[in-house]
């Protein structure tokens, strides 16, 4: 069993797989002047979504990013801009702007887990609602009501409206409906931009077939695809990353992006799996299974992952403390990923370990490999391999464990480009 790295074989580029759901907390406010900002950006996080985001109040809460936050009140005039309210809105975005990354835009409502539901309801009246949707994306890219050239690309159109009634109260028809009427008004005032959708909470056939053929049928806008995911089990996501992919071949949609844009460590959501869940999310093993989705999905048919959250008062905020913003386990993880983005090339990696997971990047005499030991198995014992490299460079050894959070701990002169590793469960290893 062995790791193979050949750093001169380019085999493409990195992906950005440390993009995640929400942005930094950040304000000027003198009293309360806390702030995860220069982690965020010392992280390298290419896109953030901005879905949930209005459920933190350090964002702005119910004023912030849904349509219904920014359009309050949906019988007013869409073209006057006086009808909207972006304050809060722009605050957020431009907090995340200074941190270095781009903007993924949800266009609908946040998730409601209440008894009584508030914004998920379909749109009274499509065509409007398309219309306040293409003055939001003028504010926020050309500068309409005293608004920003922010240059977002990517513009979802709603989230999860295959789960009932959380986050859609309306019949998958009213949705299929809503995208129609959405897709081709928005791409007709903004041919440069990036429209897709759904946003679906997993891989349902029966909701997703009609979609596609809607689109396929009627060529509708359609630049990307995402899909969510939760689980506990890599090769869970590797293989829905694949079912998703093929069904969007079998419609002819070979160029549209495949985003896995929610996703995160998961048991279950209920009783004490759900507490279980959480506990794991904010340490060393929810570390590793981060490190394991990213390595497997960068040599996978998916082509973007936004993990959820990094929202400051988000119990599956794997990245930050809630308290006091300080970082987690997760965190060094998704900062390392953004070393390996910012060098750009991927060189060929491959690994028959199993439980091992392995990704490389590497530009002219710099490379970093990223190695994740992740398991569900509590006997689970260390594994040492063989690592056989195309040079013999020194290596620095940076370990994720309990201990350390992806310090230095040995430097390693390969011979003959060998050199043995020895990693223990559920941890991470990065090489320079």
């Amino acid at each position: 069993m062995k790791l193979g790295i050949n750093t001169s074989q380019s085999v493409g580029r990195i992906k950005p797989m440390n993009g995640v759901n929400n942005g930094p907390f950040y304000t000027s406010n003198k009293t309360m002047n806390a702030t995860n900002l220069p982690e965020f950006r010392q992280a390298n996080i290419p896109y953030v979504r901005t879905h949930d985001s209005s459920m933190d109040y350090n964002y702005g809460g119910e004023h912030t990013v849904d349509v219904s936050a920014v359009f309050p009140d949906f019988g007013a005039d869409p073209y006057d801009e006086a009808s909207y309210d972006f304050t809060l809105t722009d605050g957020y975005i431009e907090n995340t702007v200074k941190a270095g990354s781009r903007i993924f835009y949800r266009l609908g409502n946040k998730i409601e887990h209440w008894s009584k539901h508030y914004g998920v309801m379909p749109p009274a009246d499509p065509e409007k609602w398309a219309v306040v949707c293409e003055h939001i994306i003028r504010h926020l890219n050309e500068g309409w009501a005293d608004g920003h050239r922010f240059g977002i690309e990517y513009f979802e159109i709603w989230n999860e409206p295959d789960l009932y009634p959380k986050c859609w109260l309306g019949t998958p028809e009213e949705y299929y409906r809503l995208y129609e009427v959405t897709s081709k008004h928005l791409k007709d005032r903004f041919p440069d931009i990036k429209i897709g959708g759904p946003a679906v909470c997993d891989f349902n056939e029966a909701w997703l077939r009609p979609f596609f053929g809607m689109i396929r049928d009627k060529k509708l806008p359609f630049d990307f695809y995402t899909w969510h995911r939760y689980t506990s089990d890599v090769a869970t996501v590797v293989s829905r990353a694949k079912k998703h992919r093929e069904l969007l071949d079998e419609f002819g949609f070979y160029n549209v992006e495949s985003i896995l844009d929610e996703w995160n460590y998961a048991i279950s959501f209920s009783g004490e799996e759900l507490v279980r869940t959480l506990k794991t999310i904010r340490g060393v093993k929810g570390a590793a299974f981060a490190a394991a989705v990213m390595c497997a999905c960068q040599h996978e048919p998916v082509d973007m992952l936004l993990y959820y959250d990094a929202r400051t008062n988000c119990p599956m905020n794997g990245l930050f403390s809630i308290y006091d913003y300080s970082t987690l386990k997760s965190y060094h993880v998704f900062r390392a990923w953004g070393e390996m983005l910012a060098l750009g090339n991927e060189c060929a990696t491959v690994c028959d370990v199993p439980g091992i997971y392995a990704a490389s990047a590497a530009v002219g005499g710099e490379s970093i490999t990223m190695i994740a030991y992740y398991t569900n198995d509590d006997d689970a014992v260390k594994q040492t391999f063989t690592a056989e490299l195309s040079d013999d460079r020194m290596r620095t050894v940076f370990l994720l464990d309990g201990d350390h959070d992806l310090t230095p701990v040995e430097r390693i002169a390969p011979f003959e480009g060998r050199f043995s590793i020895t990693m223990m469960p559920n941890t991470v290893v990065v090489l320079k």
